[in-house]
């Protein structure tokens, strides 16, 4: 009876010892939460306050699409999320594709709708542009106002490179049986087409296939958003946003250092337009296979100049007179930079804080001259 009652006094002094450990614990763990929460208020002040006009919230939301064995980054399907920069803030809304569309897409079309692919980087997306005024959009507006029923899917994916557009389009696009192929095509896919490691050149100058998986920043990505309150903080947190970005930054020199120690880029030899002579060799081929890809499926390919920025209201051309004179593309059908000419000094063709992406009246010509040619060939092709 004595043991037993010394055990229950132990027991009862034991749950009294541990609860006031566990107390403790929670205190100290409250305490702590409590500390981070305003150290990152504090940082979050101190971030509006001197960084604000010179930051970006520009969360990516890549994922990983599967298509046949080509594993590929895509944009998070069936979302709903906002860009917000020193020039404005922009709602995005994609599809069950992960296309920014409105309305998702079965592979078989709807009676003799005409049916365009848009593929290329954050520019054919529309990043800094509202939905409707990307030339995706813009595009298919303008043909329906004219009377022939038309579907266009925004394929765009921020950082695309030409040669992930080249399997996007041979690999899962083709089910769609676009009548038009629509190619966006900037600057810097010149060296992403390099750092994706997905294709190389061989001596005799053709393609080879060096993988079947490019999936840049997707790992963390995926973990991070399915942590409850990530995607608030991405799109409205300036100081979680300049901790993404450098980190991204770091991530994507360390990506295109080692893809340059791999292939020599010979910059010896130059083009003027300052990318070497193997970029301008990879870019032509992935383009001539997209203008393949794109025949065999029985369809126009369509390449877009993108601009790039010259000065504070300037704009240079991406696919050079240099590059044209080469063949550059092979496409059906290319839409130059020198749209842009008319208005030089007038209009504002590039967003002057931000990304520095094309603007809406930029996808408003570039939509416009796309709509027009299709508009011509789908007349010949209705005899009129």
């Amino acid at each position: 009876m004595v043991e037993f009652i010394v055990i229950r006094i132990w027991i009862n002094h034991e749950t009294l010892a541990l609860q006031s450990t566990m107390k403790k614990l929670a205190i100290n763990l409250s305490m702590t939460v409590a500390t981070l929460c305003v150290a990152f208020v504090l940082c979050e002040i101190f971030a509006r306050a001197l960084f604000k006009d010179s930051t970006n919230l520009l969360p990516r939301y890549h994922t990983a699409g599967h298509y046949d064995e080509v594993t590929l980054r895509r944009t998070r399907p069936n979302m709903q999320f906002t860009h917000t920069t020193p020039d404005g803030s922009w709602l995005f809304t994609t599809n069950k594709q992960g296309f920014r569309n409105y309305q998702d897409f079965d592979y078989k079309k709807a009676g003799n709708a005409v049916r365009v692919v848009a593929i290329g980087d954050s520019h054919t997306q529309g990043h800094e542009a509202h939905q409707d005024y990307t030339f995706s959009s813009v595009i298919e507006r303008m043909l329906n106002s004219r009377g022939i029923k038309t579907e266009v899917l925004n394929t765009g994916v921020s950082g695309f490179s030409t040669a992930e557009a080249l399997l996007l389009l041979e690999r899962e696009l083709v089910k769609y049986k676009p009548d038009y192929v629509v190619l966006g095509f900037f600057a810097n896919d010149f060296e992403d087409n390099i750092k994706s490691g997905l294709f190389s050149l061989t001596d005799d100058q053709e393609l080879l296939q060096q993988k079947n998986e490019h999936l840049p920043g997707v790992a963390i990505q995926d973990f991070i958003y399915a942590m409850p309150g990530v995607q608030w903080l991405g799109e409205n947190s300036y100081f979680y946003s300049i901790l993404f970005n450098q980190v991204w930054a770091l991530y994507k020199s360390k990506l295109a250092r080692s893809a340059r120690n791999t292939i020599p880029m010979e910059f010896a030899v130059a083009t003027k337009a300052g990318f070497s002579e193997y970029e301008v060799k990879l870019a032509k081929r992935l383009l001539e296979q997209i203008a393949k890809i794109a025949k065999t499926a029985g369809a126009e390919f369509i390449l877009v100049d993108i601009p790039q920025v010259d000065g504070p209201n300037g704009t240079r051309p991406s696919v050079t007179n240099q590059m044209l004179s080469l063949g550059f593309g092979s496409p059906d059908y290319f839409v130059s930079s020198d749209i842009l000419k008319p208005y030089q000094g007038a209009a504002l063709f590039h967003r002057p804080n931000g990304g520095k992406h094309i603007t809406e009246f930029t996808h408003t010509l570039i939509g416009s001259d796309v709509a027009r040619y299709i508009q011509r060939v789908e007349s010949v092709k209705a005899g009129h």
